[in-house]
């Protein structure tokens, strides 16, 4: 009887354990063969057929449906160039210019994924309608009151994550090769 007790208990406990840590790896972004660039980080084959299991687990319990090594890369960022957490109640600047691409895209997410309410209805810019300073590079405030030039609201939400897209571009054919690229910085500049 005490050797069912205790077969029962540990059973328990490493499924307790087996399944916590599945859930820590499925939640908070397990990052086998990240590519990581100052604060933006991307998962170059969770789009192809060498996704890793934890990839695709994540791809089935989120339901989106992720880019295509063969048709470009997406990159995530949930901190500022200094570690700090994105907050929707402060005014964060992306800075710089991206990569060579063909088309990209910078979309701004909640928490749980979707999309941020806002009374603008703005949830992004794509490369086509950026206003660019002379030398190519460009400044986009992300920020819950209005900012002249280009302007990403956040609805004042606590917590958010930015996705910047870039199709048709050789960015993450190679994790080697890139991390050198140029990608926008992030800053924090001013919270009330």
């Amino acid at each position: 009887m005490r050797l069912l007790i205790g077969t029962l208990f540990a059973f328990a406990i490493a499924a307790v354990v087996g399944l916590g840590a599945t859930y820590f790896a499925l939640t908070r972004g397990a990052a086998f063969g990240a590519l990581t660039i100052g604060s933006w980080t991307a998962r170059p084959k969770t789009g192809t057929a060498d996704a890793d299991p934890y990839a695709r687990a994540t791809i089935a319990r989120t339901g989106q449906l992720p880019v295509a090594l063969g048709d470009g890369v997406s990159f995530t960022a949930q901190t500022d160039d200094s570690g700090k957490l994105l907050d929707g109640r402060c005014d964060v600047v992306l800075s710089g210019v991206t990569p060579a691409a063909r088309f990209w895209t910078l979309t701004l997410y909640n928490a749980e994924g979707g999309l941020v309410a806002n009374s603008v209805e703005r949830f992004g810019f794509s490369s086509q309608e950026i206003v660019r300073h002379a030398d190519g590079s460009f400044e986009i405030v992300v920020a819950p009151r209005a900012n002249p030039g280009n302007w990403l609201p956040t609805g004042g939400i606590e917590r958010y994550a930015l996705v910047l897209r870039f199709y048709d571009t050789a960015v993450g054919v190679s994790t080697k090769a890139g991390r050198e690229l140029p990608m926008p910085a992030i800053i924090s500049r001013s919270c009330p």
